[in-house]
């Protein structure tokens, strides 16, 4: 059921051109589905209005944002380093590398739009925000992107 949430909410808002910018964090989402709705939003995402960094800057840990930042600075963390190559990805593949109870860790590989293929570890962990997300995961760190090599 919560499979069948997320794709008509991704259908949805990626039919209608716009990124998941109002998505929030929920415990109904399991951790790739969180990695895979961040990575939706940053494939989609807008220069006009950001949203598709906006949504992914949503799901960012509390632990996380002490870090980045508001949002103004995880924009242009993710808009002008090496993290760029996450905006307009052709596409991207999770693989689970560990989990258990309150940490997930996934290797992430991005065909990004510079036709380089890149893989990048992310880091998800149980947060509570609120009474929808009282042990949702949200992500704690994603590695800096190492080429892999180029697309076919």
């Amino acid at each position: 059921m919560k499979y069948i949430l997320l794709i008509t909410i991704t259908l949805f808002f990626l039919k209608n051109d716009k990124a998941l910018s109002n998505v929030l964090p929920n415990d109904i989402f399991s951790s790739v589905e969180v990695i895979e709705l961040q990575m939706n939003s940053l494939q989609t995402n807008s220069k006009v209005n950001n949203a598709g960094i906006y949504q992914c800057w949503l799901f960012a840990h509390p632990e996380n944002k002490k870090y980045t930042g508001p949002f103004s600075n995880f924009k242009r963390m993710i808009a002008d380093t090496s993290y760029k190559v996450l905006l307009n990805s052709l596409k991207f593949k999770t693989n689970l590398i560990s989990k258990n109870k309150k940490i997930a860790k996934y290797s992430v590989d991005i065909d990004a739009y510079d036709n380089k293929r890149y893989n990048l570890t992310w880091v998800l962990e149980k947060a509570a925000l609120d009474q929808n997300c009282k042990n949702c995961w949200m992500t704690t760190s994603v590695t800096q992107p190492q080429f892999i090599g180029l697309l076919n």
